[in-house]
């Protein structure tokens, strides 16, 4: 008998219904702070792994073109990935008019 052979194996269990939790996607929790007009608005948001700030801003709503994104100090650009745990400033760049 070769390996991969089915000959001579007793009938196995049969496979789970759930997959193993290395199989689900991974999931980012951050928060947002949304600053404008003196107001402060804060928001958690769950996001797939691999996500991005453009990703987060259009969970809460926010345009990208026309929001800069803070961590800390340091703008972030659309592209960058975003991290678990991660606090971040969204500050509108535009006014309506």
């Amino acid at each position: 008998m070769h390996r991969g052979s089915s000959k001579g194996t007793a009938a196995g269990a049969a496979a789970p219904e759930t997959l193993p939790l290395s199989a689900s996607p991974a999931v980012v929790r951050l928060d947002l702070e949304l600053v404008r007009a003196g107001r402060r608005d804060r928001r958690s948001v769950e996001l797939p792994g691999g996500s991005t700030v453009r990703d987060a801003l259009r969970a809460i709503g926010a345009p990208a073109e026309g929001s800069a994104v803070l961590d800390g100090e340091t703008p972030l650009p659309l592209d960058a990935p975003v991290h678990a745990g991660q606090r971040l400033t969204v500050v509108p760049t535009f006014s309506g008019g």
